[in-house]
């Protein structure tokens, strides 16, 4: 009964905006744009979907912002869903068997299976519908420099649409939060250096930060599972280039391997230094988030610094728990050799929207005009945040947004019991979250005050973003030749646990930095690492031709 009504009434509240305009903006009138149905009224095109069902959504069948799409645009969804745990395996499963629908929503499909099912011509090309029916995706494609290239197969066709999920936060998620509460009670400034950072920690060690006559602090912590987490993920870019997870770097045009390079070794030498001091927590490499929680959370505080892009990875950020309070981000360091960095990442991503060859030429239609109205301003804010009046509002005159200008929306707490079906989709399929979006909204007093925690990380982002080399970075949107996609796919975690596995050894000591950093890098040549190399640069080349 209860959910019933929640459905109706939202479903009533969507009829009304619908029939209303209730204040929204203008939408692009072009030909074949989104806002034209797709069919008649009378009879809607009925377009079969598989997506992942969320825990969130009671059901995408009576889901408001469905019947909001479907009401908009002339269609019928035909939903055939599984849970998030098993979607992957699933959608394998229906790919190989041939037994797939229309459509496939939050498709996660890689560069290379692109390339595969596009060439074997399960997924049709979109290039075509983009052109003729998609003004807004034709639109980001042409504004934004990633997007076409990232899009865009080898052999020239467009097989799917990515998830454009643009945050700051993100882009720069190699961060070290420190306890500036402890700095403070030590007179301690925030360090600019590696050489200030390291005398930093030492003082967390020794100086008796929290104040219990004990001997507990941890200096230093971090976790391998957490984003964001380890000991090099932060610290390396004093030394050298390093992205945190494939080691790849881009010096003068090459493709290099920064785990390689006598920077990379400068590097290890210091963290050596740091934990040979006992300034990194002996768990660092071994441990999980969870235990990195235990120590965040315990009754007095123990942790000087976490390396993560999150703080709330290690501690709750609402005011009930204010211990989050007491950190802050430190901007990236300054190397003995002047490097200073920040890691840097930005990109479309995987494939999220895929129409197949099972789809009719009127379904095709629907499918590629729907994912329209997602990357419309409307339909991401709508994805994302909910409905007017409900999930956001306009911004009241004089509100200001993260950029000090005029704000465009204001966020709005939802005020419903746990466990209250979602009247939205959660971004499920694809949209054009774009920073402008997101830097649009009102920007709370408190960066620190519930509900104002991406603005919180907004501001940290803004303290990295002046340090970022995108030359240095090797693109996450690359294309691989579908020749080499299954070498790649062979040695790529094999040469990423060779690098883990070594700074470890030589961080904790297993390994001798001096004695032994020749063989180490002599080992790379029985993993192929010259071939590899080899192919990120024709895919890097073929990117730019």
């Amino acid at each position: 009964m209860k959910r019933t009504i929640v459905w109706h009434l939202s479903l009533i509240m969507v009829i009304v905006l619908a029939l209303s305009g209730c204040s929204k903006p203008a939408e692009p009138k072009g030909e074949g744009g989104s806002t034209a149905k797709t069919g008649d009224p009378g009879s809607p095109v009925e377009l079969t979907v598989f997506a992942p069902q969320s825990a969130g959504i009671e059901s995408l069948d009576v889901n408001p912002f469905s019947k909001h799409i479907e009401e908009k645009l002339g269609i019928k969804f035909k939903w055939n869903t599984t849970p998030d745990a098993v979607f992957n395996d699933k959608k394998l499963l229906m790919l190989a068997s041939g037994d797939y629908p229309a459509l496939i929503m939050n498709a996660g499909i890689s560069k290379a299976d692109q390339i595969k099912y596009g060439m074997q011509g399960a997924f049709i090309p979109l290039n075509d519908l983009i052109e003729q029916h998609a003004p807004n995706i034709k639109k980001a494609m042409e504004e934004i420099p990633y997007l076409a290239p990232a899009m865009t197969a080898p052999d020239g066709n467009i097989y799917a649409l990515p998830k454009v999920n643009e945050c700051l936060h993100c882009t720069y998620g190699q961060r070290m939060w420190i306890n500036t509460t402890w700095l403070e009670k030590l007179g301690l400034e925030m360090p600019q250096t590696t050489d200030e950072f390291y005398e930093v920690l030492k003082a967390f060690k020794e100086k008796d930060p929290n104040g219990n006559g004990k001997a507990d602090e941890i200096p230093l912590t971090t976790s391998l599972d957490v984003w964001g987490g380890g000991v090099d993920a932060f610290l390396m870019n004093a030394f050298i280039y390093n992205n945190g997870t494939s080691y790849l770097s881009v010096k003068d045009g090459k493709v290099i391997l920064s785990a390689t390079e006598p920077e990379w070794k400068e590097g290890l030498k210091y963290l050596r230094k740091l934990y040979s001091e006992g300034l990194i927590d002996k768990g660092a490499f071994t441990q999980n988030g969870d235990a990195v929680k235990q120590l965040g959370n315990k009754s007095e505080n123990v942790v000087g610094a976490v390396g993560y892009a999150l703080i709330s990875s290690m501690l709750d950020t609402t005011d009930a728990k204010p211990r989050h309070k007491e950190y802050d981000v430190v901007p990236p360091l300054k190397g003995p050799n002047g490097v200073q960095l920040a890691g840097y990442s930005v990109g479309a991503g995987d494939g999220s929207f895929v129409i197949t060859n099972k789809a009719t030429e009127e379904e095709r239609i629907a499918a590629i005009k729907l994912a329209d109205y997602l990357f419309y301003e409307e339909g991401t804010v709508m994805t994302s945040w909910g409905f007017e009046g409900d999930g956001w509002r306009k911004a009241e005159a004089g509100a200001l947004d993260y950029n000090g200008k005029p704000a465009k929306y204001e966020a709005l707490k939802r005020d419903v019991p746990e466990g209250t079906p979602d009247v939205t989709w959660w971004q499920l399929g694809t949209m054009l979250m774009v920073n402008s979006i997101r830097e649009s909204f009102v920007a709370p007093e408190d960066p620190l005050g519930n509900g104002a925690y991406e603005y919180r990380l907004w501001l940290a982002a803004k303290k990295y973003e002046p340090f970022a080399k995108p030359e240095l970075v090797y693109p996450t949107d690359v294309f691989i030749d579908p020749a080499d996609a299954t070498f790649i796919a062979q040695i790529q975690k094999t040469i990423q646990d060779y690098v883990k596995s070594n700074l470890a050894q030589f961080v904790t000591g297993s390994k001798d930095i001096e004695k032994d950093w020749d063989a180490y890098v002599s080992g790379f040549k029985g993993l192929q690492l010259d071939k590899y190399l080899e192919i990120h640069q024709k895919a890097l080349d073929n990117q730019g031709s």
